[in-house]
């Protein structure tokens, strides 16, 4: 407790204050720039931390982190482009709140809801690091590939309209996936004979075309549509209001949200991207009116942001305590971490127990001030957004993916990508095809993939006969196999239960 307390007061300095106040800032703008990820960001305030003293540093860089995370909320939004892929759930239901005149209710249930996810997350970082730590190391590529089959049963309940459709999405999305260099094995596969495609299609691109391209060319093709809303603009005392009702008063999801953030974050390869897809659709699972989900409902937005922000310190749980990184940017923490002259690891919380309590414990501040940034510019972005007429939204729109695109990898393919996946998604959508299965196939195809081959060769080891038997042997992969087969079974089990339901009320 001693140095729990010492690490707050190296925390509540006005140097660190300002820092983690600039910062979080800085993080908001990045992370809503589309194709701007928090690792670019990271990876570029890492060189400004040098001259500053050890815990300065890491609060900088930490607070940056979690506000990039929270930042691609706002493209997500108000213009159904995920600034980056820990907001691709965002886009489901915060873009239509946007559309239907409610954009500042869904910006602000965003800001509240990133904060208690990031608080929650902190509290679960603080107190339950080395025990969790020690669970992540359980899992192998047996694990990892169920883990992914697990992510792919969510098809099931996103495709409310047509099952066949969202499974045929979702197989769009991993045969786009296995574009360019195998995982394992680095055989070139329907790379066309092109070198650009050699290093497979970049998420970001592709998620731009899928979510942001589709409606441009909707708002193009209707000359009578002036703004981007259709409906009355809500008062922005009212949508603070509600949007602490959406967060507070449906705490269940909250909390269960943050959890499963957290959770997914501490698996090493995890991260927000599939975090808040997992979040959001549990969040429908156990809603009253799954149904609404998709057209406008909070709660997708509350599970989502809730989500993504606690996943930013589940990935700093292995980092810390096993030397681990748990996502991209965690990696650029820790090498962070060494220019600091610190070894993450089992003996850090002993021999620099004061510098890694205020780092963690800074995490606080930070998403505290990540709701009230949150909610001072989304007032005015909003209502920036309303008010500029389509003929020119669009094209700043269509610069901004452009930029964001070829900025990822400096890939003049990755544009071409952007707007061929555009087209692609646009007369999917004509089709009724919902693009979050096909997105949720191309995130967690390479993880299936990789745990697949990779868990063969480790079967092969304990038997040459039957290598396959490792998917079915190991206690975490049979706990998956079984979520596997609910989550298959969900909608039908649901149907029994309000079939069962109607049936006694009719009684």
């Amino acid at each position: 407790m001693d140095i729990l307390f010492t690490a707050i007061d190296n925390v509540f300095t006005l140097q660190n204050m300002l820092f983690m106040s600039v910062a979080v800032f800085l993080g908001i703008i990045a992370g809503a720039l589309p194709g701007f990820s928090a690792t670019m960001a990271v990876a570029l305030m890492v060189p400004f931390t040098f001259t500053m003293d050890t815990i300065p540093g890491l609060v900088t860089i930490g607070a940056l982190y979690a506000s990039t995370i929270f930042g691609g909320a706002f493209s997500a939004i108000l213009l159904n482009t995920p600034g980056t892929p820990s907001s691709i759930a965002t886009c489901f239901d915060g873009y239509p709140m946007a559309r239907n005149g409610r954009g500042e209710e869904a910006l602000y249930t965003a800001s509240v809801a990133s904060s208690f996810g990031g608080v929650i997350g902190t509290v679960i970082l603080i107190l339950f690091a080395l025990p969790l730590a020690k669970v992540s190391l359980s899992f192998g590529p047996p694990e990892f590939f169920w883990m992914a089959v697990f992510g792919l049963t969510i098809i099931a309940s996103l495709s409310n309209e047509s099952m066949l459709k969202g499974f045929t999405g979702g197989l769009i999305g991993i045969m786009i996936s296995m574009i360019g260099m195998a995982p394992i094995g680095g055989d070139i596969r329907f790379n066309m004979g092109l070198v650009s495609l050699q290093g497979g299609v970049e998420l970001v691109s592709v998620l731009i075309g899928f979510f942001c391209i589709p409606e441009v060319f909707r708002m193009a093709a209707d000359p009578n549509q002036k703004q981007m809303i259709v409906g009355k603009v809500q008062g922005s005392r009212k949508a603070l209001v509600d949007a602490w009702r959406n967060v507070v008063c449906h705490m269940g999801n909250t909390l269960r949200s943050s959890v499963l953030g957290a959770l997914i974050g501490i698996l090493p390869g995890a991260g927000g991207n599939i975090s808040n897809i997992v979040a959001y659709n549990e969040a429908k699972r156990a809603a009253k009116d799954p149904e609404s989900f998709g057209k406008g409902n909070p709660q997708g937005v509350v599970a989502t942001e809730s989500a993504n922000n606690a996943t930013v310190e589940g990935a700093l749980v292995p980092l810390l305590t096993m030397g681990i990184p748990g996502s991209p940017p965690a990696a650029i923490i820790f090498g962070a971490l060494l220019m600091q002259g610190i070894q993450p690891g089992p003996e850090l919380f002993s021999k620099n127990g004061d510098i890694t309590y205020a780092f963690m414990t800074s995490f606080f501040v930070c998403n505290i001030l990540m709701a009230v940034f949150g909610i001072l510019a989304g007032k005015y972005i909003f209502r920036l957004v309303v008010s500029i007429p389509s003929r020119c939204l669009i094209p700043g729109i269509m610069l901004l993916t452009v930029m964001g695109s070829y900025a990822i990898r400096n890939n003049s393919m990755d544009v071409i990508l952007m707007f061929a996946s555009g087209l692609l998604g646009y007369y999917l959508k004509e089709l009724e095809f919902d693009p979050g299965p096909i997105v949720l196939g191309l995130i967690l195809g390479p993880i299936a993939e990789r745990g697949f081959v990779q868990g063969l060769l480790m079967g092969g080891a304990v038997s040459a006969d039957y290598p396959w038997l490792i998917f079915f042997m190991r206690p975490i992969c049979v706990v998956l196999i079984a979520l596997c087969l609910l989550s298959v079974c969900w909608p039908l089990i649901k149907r029994v239960l309000k079939k069962s339901r109607n049936a006694a009320v009719l009684r």
